[in-house]
């Protein structure tokens, strides 16, 4: 999807989110106490100072190292953890500012949440697994059970609605986990680090299960990873964390071509650059003595879908857009993405 502009109204922001541990944390509010200050009154810094917006119907991945304020930051948006300081805002409404009883009924009925550990429940079946939510919501039998047996179809586990967990495959559970937290039919779509806990084969199958669900219920997803990979398969938008500060926001390409940091550069080192950065990324102005031209590439191209042909001919290809050309690439540039030279020249300081 596209990137929200500035002029979209968000469905969940946060605005100078902080979450700090520890007896009189809220002293160090202002952020100006050196770490080092911190640890020494006993006050752990989860989350610093965090400000971001999510557009309606966006993935968003949030990611980091184990540590870096990730997951806590994902149960503020999400209302299970009240933040020290700042504002959560749901719709344009502050979270943590409704009646509790207000703030459950919206988490029950417009969120969801799927966590790394499938936490089913093991006496119930899959069938009453799924129901769970909905009969939490009190919702009469029948309808839950109807409501289920869809979401379970969704997944791709019909015919198993009478198994147990036990009996289920580590990506079928998950499966089961994904149908709950879709039964009463979320806005919000919370995911902590879900396929971590798979093997790799069933963690890309399970990645692709979630695309192929977006792009039918076109949920506003807030997904956690500590894969640059996986973010890059799923996200429209990454945001990057360290040490419980947000580091940079951007599309896999803008980390790529503009790391905020050393530490974003780290983090996107060994991306497969041939599969992310399109041929807008590395097209230039043609010069004066240009030699004609050897065809034409969609701007909006993946570098490996053109790669071959670009190698082919000493001549450039024009990049393309909406019937205008934007300028042009060459086997030079083909050749800096495919050895890894870095585009991006040096990294600007960071926070």
């Amino acid at each position: 999807m596209p990137v929200p502009s500035s002029a979209d109204a968000p469905v969940l922001a946060c605005r100078h989110v902080s979450k700090l541990y520890g007896h009189g944390a809220a002293r160090f509010l202002d952020g100006r106490a050196a770490p080092e200050e911190m640890a020494a009154a006993g006050v752990i810094p989860a989350v610093i100072d965090v400000n971001l917006a999510i557009g309606r119907g966006e993935t968003f991945v949030i990611m980091g190292l184990s540590g870096s304020g990730k997951s806590t930051l994902v149960r503020c948006l999400a209302g299970l953890i009240e933040p020290t300081g700042g504002e959560v805002l749901f719709e344009g409404r502050d979270l943590f500012a409704l009646p509790e009883r207000e703030l459950i009924q919206l988490r029950r009925h417009r969120m969801g949440m799927v966590f790394q550990h499938f936490a089913l429940l093991p006496h119930l079946t899959v069938l009453g697994n799924v129901a769970f939510p909905l009969d939490v919501q009190g919702m009469p039998k029948a309808q839950r059970e109807a409501r289920a047996r869809e979401m379970i179809e969704l997944v791709g586990l019909k015919g198993r609605e009478a198994y147990f967990p036990r009996e289920l495959s580590g990506g079928q559970q998950q499966r089961v986990g994904i149908a709950r937290s879709l039964a009463a039919d979320p806005e919000l779509w919370f995911l902590d680090e879900p396929f971590s806990a798979l093997d790799p084969l069933i963690r890309r199958e399970m990645q692709d299960e979630l695309k192929r669900l977006q792009a039918i219920l076109n949920k506003t997803i807030v997904f956690i990873t500590h894969d640059f990979d996986e973010a890059v398969r799923l996200a429209d938008r990454i945001a990057i964390m360290k040490d419980g500060r947000l580091v940079q926001v951007g599309t896999a390409e803008e980390l790529i071509l503009h790391p905020a940091s050393d530490y974003v550069r780290a983090f996107t080192r060994d991306a497969p650059r041939a599969k992310i950065l399109t041929a807008r990324a590395i097209l230039r102005t043609p010069g004066p003595d240009e030699a004609g031209i050897a065809g034409m590439v969609p701007a909006s191209t993946p570098i490996a879908g053109f790669a071959q042909q670009v190698e082919a001919t000493d001549k450039p290809f024009a990049v393309v857009e909406d019937g205008r050309i934007l300028g042009v690439i060459d086997r030079r540039a083909m050749m800096d993405v495919l050895v890894g030279r870095d585009l991006a020249g040096p990294a600007e300081p960071g926070p």
